[in-house]
C-alpha cells in the first residue's frame, strides 16, 4: 500500500508539470497537432457565483455569444433567466434580461449561435414557448416570431446552424410540426416546406450538415415510418431512406468527408441486429454491416471509428472501424481480448486522434488514444495505476486541449485538461477539496475562458471560469 501511495503521488507531480509555452513537443509534432496554439493562464478556476440551470441533458445548456458565455440560470427570485459571463464575477455576470417578470422565469433552453446573434427557446407573459434571439444585451433579446399564436407555442426544437440561418422543428394548427427556418427577423421566418399536409406534420429532428454540403434530418411520417431526408435548405427535400416507426434511425447522424454514417437499431421481423449505413453524397445508403450493438461514433481521418458488439447478446463491446465500404468495417483493436469487452466511450477528436475511455481489464477505466491505426491503438495515460482506473467521463475538445473529468484516490471526481501528450495531462485545482467531487461538466469556451459547471463542498453546482487564451496572451 505504502509503494502504491508513493507511485501515485510520482504520476500526480509528473501530471502537475504543464510544459511551458514555447516548449519544443515532439510527441505534439509527430502526431500532427500545434502545440501551443492556445494555453492556460492557471489551473484554478474562478467560481461566478451563479448558479446555472441544466433542464434538457439533450440540449446545449450554454454556449458563446458575442459578449461572453450565455446560459439559463436561477437567482432564487425571477425563476430560470438568460444570464451572460465574460469571465468576471461581479459585473461580468449579469441577468441579460427578465423576460418573464416574476419568479415562474421564462426557462431559457437550446442556445445556438447563428453569426453574431445566439437563438434560444423561452416563453414570456404574451406567448408559449417560441423561438428568441439575442446578441447578449437587454436591448439586443427579444422573439423573434411568434410561431404558434396564443399560450399554446410552437415549441422549437433541434436548432442548428445551416448556411448563416437557423433551421430547426416547430409546430402550428395549421401546418402540424414541421421544419423552420430563421435569419432573426420576423419576415425572415418561415416554413421550409409542408412535407405532409395538414395538422398531423413529421416532427424533424437530428438536423445534421452533411460533408457534402447538404442537410440531413430524420421526418417521421404518421408513426409509420421514420425518414431520413436530404435537403439543400430550401423546399424539394429528398427521402433517401425509411425504416418502420418501431425501429427508427437511432442519434447522431456522422458526417465523415462526404459520407454519412446511421445507425438502424434491431427488431424488424425477429432480426434483433444492429446495421450500421452510409450515404455517400446523398447516394441510396449503403449497408455496411450487422451489429449486437452500436455506441459511440466518431469521425477520425476521413474514416468512421466506432464502438461495437459483433453480435446479439454479447457483451464484447471494442473499437471498430469503417471507410464506407462493407470490406473495409472490422474490428480496429480487440483491446480487452476474451468475452468481456473494454466498452469504449467518451469520444472526443483532439487533431487526428481519437481520446477515449475503456477498460482493458488491466488499468481499469483509463484515457486511451487512435488514429484508426492498430498499432496507435493505445493506453494514453494510466491516471489511477492499478485495476481501479480514474473513469475519465466528458471528453470535451476545445480548441487544441481536451477537458474532461476523471476519479483520482482521494480527489473525488475533478477537473483535467489535456494538449494531446502525456506530460501535458493535468489535473485542475478542486473547487470541492478532498474526497468530495465537484464533478465537473459543459466545458465551453467563450471569448478567453473555459467555462465549466462544477458542485462546491455545499453541493451547490456552480459557473466557473478558467483563463484560456491564444498562446502569449496569459499575464507573466
Amino acid at each position: 500500500m505504502l509503494l502504491r501511495s508513493r507511485y501515485l503521488l510520482m504520476v500526480l507531480m509528473f501530471a502537475s508539470c504543464a510544459p511551458s509555452p514555447g516548449t519544443r513537443d515532439t510527441e505534439g509534432e509527430a502526431s500532427g497537432l500545434v502545440n501551443g496554439a492556445w494555453e492556460y493562464c492557471s489551473r484554478t478556476a474562478e467560481s461566478m457565483g451563479v448558479v446555472p440551470a441544466q433542464v434538457d441533458p439533450y440540449a446545449a445548456s450554454m454556449v458563446a455569444g458575442p459578449n461572453g458565455l450565455l446560459f439559463a440560470a436561477d437567482d432564487g427570485t425571477r425563476g430560470r433567466e438568460l444570464w451572460v459571463s465574460n469571465g468576471n464575477r461581479d459585473a461580468g455576470t449579469r441577468l441579460v434580461k427578465d423576460l418573464f417578470p416574476g419568479d415562474a422565469g421564462s426557462d431559457p433552453s437550446e442556445f445556438t449561435r447563428v453569426a453574431d446573434r445566439v437563438f434560444f427557446v423561452a416563453h414570456d407573459h404574451l406567448s408559449g414557448r417560441e423561438l428568441f434571439a439575442t446578441d447578449g444585451t437587454a436591448a439586443g433579446t427579444f422573439r423573434v416570431e411568434e410561431i404558434w399564436p396564443g399560450d399554446a407555442g410552437s415549441y422549437p426544437a433541434g436548432l442548428m446552424q445551416y448556411n448563416g440561418r437557423l433551421y430547426f422543428a416547430a409546430g402550428t394548427p395549421a401546418h402540424g410540426r414541421e421544419l423552420w427556418l430563421s435569419d432573426g427577423t420576423t419576415a425572415g421566418t418561415d416554413l421550409v416546406e409542408e412535407m405532409d399536409d395538414g395538422i398531423e406534420g413529421v416532427a424533424p429532428d437530428q438536423l445534421t450538415r452533411g460533408g457534402d454540403g447538404a442537410l440531413y434530418y430524420l421526418a417521421r411520417w404518421r408513426d409509420t415510418f421514420t425518414v431520413l431526408m436530404r435537403s439543400m435548405g430550401s423546399a424539394g427535400a429528398l427521402e433517401l431512406f425509411r425504416v418502420p416507426s418501431h425501429m427508427g434511425i437511432a442519434p447522431p447522424l456522422v458526417p465523415v468527408g462526404t459520407s454519412l454514417f446511421f445507425v438502424i437499431p434491431g427488431a424488424h421481423d425477429g432480426d434483433m441486429r444492429t446495421m450500421l449505413m452510409v450515404t455517400t453524397n446523398g447516394a441510396p445508403p449503403v449497408k455496411l454491416g450487422h451489429f449486437g450493438k452500436v455506441s459511440e461514433l466518431a469521425a477520425v481521418g476521413g474514416k468512421l471509428l466506432f464502438s461495437a458488439t459483433p453480435d446479439v447478446g454479447s457483451d464484447d463491446m471494442e473499437l471498430w472501424i469503417s471507410d464506407g465500404t462493407p470490406a473495409g468495417t472490422k474490428l480496429l483493436e480487440d483491446l480487452r481480448p476474451g468475452a468481456a469487452g473494454s466498452y469504449p466511450d467518451h469520444f472526443t477528436v483532439l487533431g487526428n486522434r481519437l481520446f477515449f475511455s475503456a477498460d482493458n481489464g488491466t488499468h481499469g477505466r483509463e484515457l486511451w488514444e487512435s488514429n484508426g491505426t492498430a498499432v496507435a491503438t493505445r493506453l494514453f495515460a494510466d491516471l489511477e495505476p492499478g485495476a481501479g482506473g480514474s473513469s475519465p467521463e466528458g471528453l470535451t475538445t476545445v480548441e487544441d486541449h481536451f477537458f474532461f473529468r476523471a476519479t483520482i484516490g482521494n480527489r473525488g471526481t475533478e477537473g483535467w485538461v489535456s494538449n494531446g501528450t502525456r506530460i501535458g495531462t493535468v489535473a485542475l485545482t478542486e473547487p470541492a477539496p478532498g474526497p468530495r467531487s465537484s464533478s465537473p461538466s459543459d466545458f465551453t469556451r467563450a471569448g478567453s475562458f473555459v467555462f465549466f459547471t462544477a458542485a462546491d463542498n455545499s453541493g451547490v453546482r456552480k459557473l466557473y471560469a478558467l483563463p484560456f487564451r491564444p498562446e502569449g496572451g496569459c499575464p507573466p
